[in-house]
């Protein structure tokens, strides 16, 4: 009975779907997102990424939906953990559009996964708006898939951004010519010292010593202790936060005194100064933000109030301005024509708590390169083209 009562109201729906020559209307939304809820990225994943598609998808329903044409649509999200495997992330994209056949899909996060998952993304013809990949091919992969829009710059303005705030210190006083720079040994790592360490020597600094180490190294003291030997007055790690959060702690430990100290990603997470506290004062690292922008006062005000959690001070105010950036083009283009909403994309720079980010080329080239932990705020204090940085201040010796 229940299945041949089914059978009668999808031949109704359809009789009436070709009698009038309307379709059924939607009411919502389907967003479809693949990130790490498990693996090696879970824990960046759950500060940067999860909790602005939350923050997003509130703000949206909480003004009646997102307006299509004369319709607001309610934002519905159907979501997969990848478990930091391009594989599993590969997966979740197909399941998603064949299966789930969801209107849009929030980019996965990090590098690789948005690299392993351009190509499906693009055969489904979504737009694909990555907003936690950093690599020299951004260029390359915008021109493979045309329907890709890269936000977060290249490794070569990443590294160039370190070696522009050491300038900065070195004419203020802060540090001399003498430099230690390590880095882990992965895609990642040796991106940021092939365009880093040219930055350094071309801007006149000496690199007094330089390592690696592999992905996953859990003893770096022993980085730490040669690096001190070697008497640097700026000491520079490309890392990732479970180094860049065991490189500071050893610093700490072994005195290693400069008068800058530069760690990776992680440095602007609310957890690093959770950890270090006021010994976090004076460290630079990767990412900062504007926080005189009334905007990312308003931003951070409300990521704080919905998810219960500190937003970083990096790639989380970046991960909802894609979500802004996806938002202002479907309402634009008036339809969820995948297509026309690139189009939208490509044509028109959308307003978001980062500023206005235009994207004609498919990628950012206004973003924050290095920012500083100053008085409990990391404060951007290097970027292309974006306003707002302070200037950096001598690292304190340790406490």
């Amino acid at each position: 009975m229940i299945r041949r009562t089914m059978l009668v109201l999808t031949a109704s729906v359809a009789a009436f779907t070709m009698a009038t020559g309307f379709a059924v209307a939607q009411d919502v939304l389907k967003l479809g997102a693949s990130a790490p809820k498990t693996g090696p990225l879970a824990g960046g994943a759950a500060v940067t990424h999860w909790p602005n598609i939350k923050l997003w998808i509130h703000e949206v329903n909480g003004r009646g939906g997102l307006k299509v044409g004369d319709k607001r649509l309610k934002v519905e999200l159907v979501e997969y953990d990848d478990k930091t495997s391009g594989e599993e992330a590969v997966k979740n994209i197909q399941r998603l559009a064949t299966v789930d056949k969801v209107d849009f899909i929030v980019s996965p996060y990090g590098t690789g996964l948005n690299a392993a998952t351009a190509p499906i993304i693009a055969r489904h013809g979504y737009p694909h708006i990555a907003a936690t990949a950093a690599t020299d091919s951004v260029a390359v992969f915008a021109k493979r898939w045309p329907n890709s829009f890269w936000l977060l710059g290249s490794s070569t303005q990443q590294a160039q951004g370190a070696v522009a705030a050491l300038e900065k210190a070195r004419k203020a006083g802060h540090i001399g010519n003498r430099v230690a720079v390590v880095h882990v040994a992965d895609a990642f790592g040796l991106e940021l010292i092939a365009a880093g360490k040219p930055a350094l020597q071309k801007a006149g600094f000496e690199i007094v010593y330089e390592a690696n180490y592999p992905l996953g190294t859990q003893d770096l003291a022993p980085i730490v202790s040669q690096a001190k030997a070697a008497r640097p007055d700026a000491f520079v790690a490309f890392s990732y936060p479970p180094d860049t959060f065991a490189l500071t702690e050893q610093a700490q430990i072994q005195k290693l005194e400069v008068g800058a100290f530069y760690v990776g990603v992680g440095t602007a997470f609310p957890s690093y100064i959770g950890r270090f506290k006021d010994t976090a004062n004076g460290i630079l690292g990767i990412g900062g933000v504007n926080m005189a922008s009334k905007e990312m006062q308003e931003y951070r005000r409300k990521h704080r109030e919905v998810t219960n959690a500190e937003a970083d001070y990096w790639a989380s105010a970046m991960t909802y301005a894609s979500l802004q950036i996806l938002e202002q083009a479907i309402e634009r283009a008036g339809t969820l024509d995948r297509a026309a909403v690139i189009a939208e994309i490509k044509k028109t720079p959308a307003k978001t708590v980062l500023g206005e980010l235009p994207l004609a080329d498919n990628i950012n080239h206004r973003l924050w390169t290095v920012g500083q932990w100053q008085d409990g705020v990391f404060h951007g204090v290097a970027s292309t083209g974006l306003e707002g940085a302070r200037e950096p201040i001598r690292k304190p010796a340790w406490k």
